[in-house]
């Protein structure tokens, strides 16, 4: 008798320190990995995984998450409405790309600058949005974290509303994902900003950074971001069956590389776990226990001289989303290829157009779109300079990280004529520079301009 009850015992123990051992695997945290991950249920807020969830992070552009949260807000409150007409200031113009290029001066509305700021992740328009709601840069960060702090974002602290490098703009997958549920929960009727999949301003369509909307089954939002400090981020959603869960993806490799991870993420999310009863309780996202750290510093790797190509949010590299560790639960295999899939190419879809000027439509839309795709044509060039232009105005906040001699003064003859980006873009001239120097054709001049000082992306030097 004694050895019949003492042998189920031992396997009881076993059985408990291999189940231990396995989930060790894909549930405890891994600090030395540069990477955060947490999936949570957007009604309950219950964790269905995390890893180094509360850890610090620069968010990049997922700051725009919050500027809409804070603009909407303000609309519902009667402050604005979506039609009201902002403009674009000095400093709006001055923004790093991404952004949609306006001159001081213009004027857009509410809502065809939320739609611009979401999909092409235009800081211009963040900063038109704070400067309309809240006055200024600083007026509208403090609102922001006036609003942190009341949705229960305890590590997040703001200086900007587009997420540009700062070395104070914090937060954490943790809060990322509170947040992501306050938009659900509180502004259900503008959710149609966070999944447009593409925009149309005159005849340039820009696609949607998050590479799920369109690709992924149920995908409905939210947003991406990177600077060559924090890495790939994405926070994303999606909904089965009524059911939707939240991904957020901090510091991956590459822009697809951040899209198969969440992917991932909500397939586990979305399948049936035979041995979910395993799995020991997360709690909700709210209890998460912050950690005190300093967010981690991805500069090297992200924008250093090792790696082959420029850093961008628009990255299509798909090596690294195979490599190391897999999200996914060893014991579920995944319904569908999540890099197959993101690799594909997206639904057809027709671009919803934005444009500048008074919210019109009929005719007065047509008539906008057509004076908009004028005003701001491109101006012939040649090949490579329209390639370079365009991989300058796709790379994000990268461009701010990575022109880190932008501080040096350029002379008085670097100044830039650009027109939608492309102009000059192939030497990083200016057209003053261009015609000093060709060769003269009739009267010699005494002396050619002197060439303006570059930075380490090959651009003129902005004047400090």
């Amino acid at each position: 008798m004694p050895f019949i009850t003492a042998q189920p015992r031992r396997s009881s123990s076993f059985f408990t320190i291999v189940v231990a051992a396995l989930l060790s695997l894909t549930v405890l945290p891994r600090v030395a990995n540069a990477e955060a991950l947490l999936l949570v249920e957007a009604d309950t807020g219950k964790v269905l995984q995390a890893e180094n969830a509360t850890y610090p992070w620069h968010p990049a552009s997922v700051t725009k998450l919050m500027t809409l949260y804070v603009t909407l807000q303000a609309v519902k409150q009667g402050r604005l409405t979506t039609d009201s007409l902002l403009t674009v200031s000095p400093v709006a113009a001055a923004q790093s790309p991404s952004k949609m290029g306006f001159g001081a001066g213009t004027q857009v509305t509410v809502d065809n600058a939320l739609k611009m700021m979401m999909v092409k992740s235009a800081n211009d328009m963040a900063v038109v949005l704070a400067e309309g709601v809240g006055g200024s840069i600083d007026g509208f960060s403090e609102m922001m974290n006036d609003t942190a702090a009341r949705l229960g974002m305890t590590q997040t602290h703001y200086v900007n509303p587009n997420g540009l490098p700062a070395d104070e703009q914090v937060t954490s997958a943790r809060d990322l994902a509170i947040l992501a549920r306050a938009i659900i929960r509180d502004l259900p009727e503008y959710e149609y900003y966070v999944h447009i999949p593409a925009i149309r301003f005159g005849k340039r369509v820009t696609r949607n950074f998050n590479k799920l909307i369109g690709r992924y089954p149920g995908a409905d939002g939210f947003k991406t971001g990177f600077i060559c400090a924090s890495g790939y981020n994405l926070v994303a959603s999606a909904t089965r069956n009524g059911r939707r869960l939240i991904a957020v993806v901090l510091g991956a490799n590459s822009g697809t590389d951040r899209a198969v991870k969440a992917a991932q993420l909500l397939e586990r999310g979305f399948s049936t776990n035979t041995l979910a009863w395993l799995t020991p309780s997360l709690g909700t996202v709210d209890n998460l226990a912050p950690i005190a750290a300093a967010p981690p510093d991805l500069r090297d790797e992200m924008c250093g001289p090792k790696r082959k190509r420029p850093a961008s949010d628009e990255d299509e590299t798909v090596a690294n989303a195979l490599s190391g560790n897999p999200v996914m639960s060893m014991f579920q295999p995944p319904a569908l290829r999540p890099a197959d899939m993101v690799a594909a190419e997206p639904e057809p879809t027709q671009p919803v157009v934005v444009y500048t000027g008074p919210t019109r439509t009929g005719a007065a839309l047509i008539a906008a779109e057509s004076s908009d795709s004028e005003h701001h044509a491109a101006k012939p060039a040649k090949k490579k300079g329209r390639k370079a232009a365009k991989k300058k105005e796709t790379a994000e906040e990268a461009s701010a990280e990575s022109g880190a001699a932008a501080k040096k003064p350029k002379s008085r003859t670097s100044v830039i004529v650009e027109t939608n980006k492309t102009a000059g873009a192939k030497h990083g001239t200016s057209k003053r520079q261009t015609a000093a120097e060709k060769p003269a054709a009739s009267k010699p001049k005494p002396k050619a301009a002197k060439p303006a000082p570059k930075s380490a992306t090959g651009e003129t030097k902005p004047k400090s």
